[in-house]
């Protein structure tokens, strides 16, 4: 899926970027890993801690504060702040608790939001994995892969 994506927004000649969190990189691994890549690969940010969210990405405190780093307000300011900062045409943005510690009652070890954004369109889903850390993390990458195909 991840070559199709590549194939597509170089036959267009656009750009992607990606906002990560929880997953930690694992996504922009996964498109560095398909030869083309470098033609449509912008860059991407782990933005691990709010702090960075808030410094890099401009996610408002007030968002934090008010919704949490795990949130779909989160992750729309996420996709808003990569495209800014990239100026690519497409962009997924991730933030999860992948666990085993961090969940709460509210937002349970296995809660992503994804976000993808391809031009003018926008789409974020909250997402409730099972199974390890890397598990987790491995199901969220998938699904932005397919989010994102879905957005193109």
């Amino acid at each position: 899926m991840v070559k199709k994506i590549i194939d597509i927004l170089s036959s267009r000649r656009h750009s992607i970027t990606f906002a990560e969190s929880c997953t930690g990189g694992l996504i922009v691994s996964t498109f560095t890993a398909v030869a083309g890549v470098s033609s449509i690969l912008n860059g991407a940010v782990v933005s691990y801690s709010n702090e960075i969210k808030s410094k890099w990405l401009g996610v408002r405190e007030d968002t934090l504060i008010k919704y949490g780093a795990v949130s779909r307000e989160c992750v729309t300011e996420m996709l808003e702040g990569i495209i800014k900062m990239s100026n690519a045409d497409g962009a997924i943005a991730v933030s999860g608790i992948a666990g085993p510690d961090g969940g709460t009652r509210e937002k349970p070890v296995g809660t992503v939001f994804i976000g993808v954004q391809y031009l003018d369109r926008v789409v974020v889903k909250k997402f409730n994995f099972t199974g390890s850390r890397v598990e987790i993390q491995r199901k969220a990458t998938d699904s932005a892969v397919r989010l994102f195909i879905k957005i193109l």
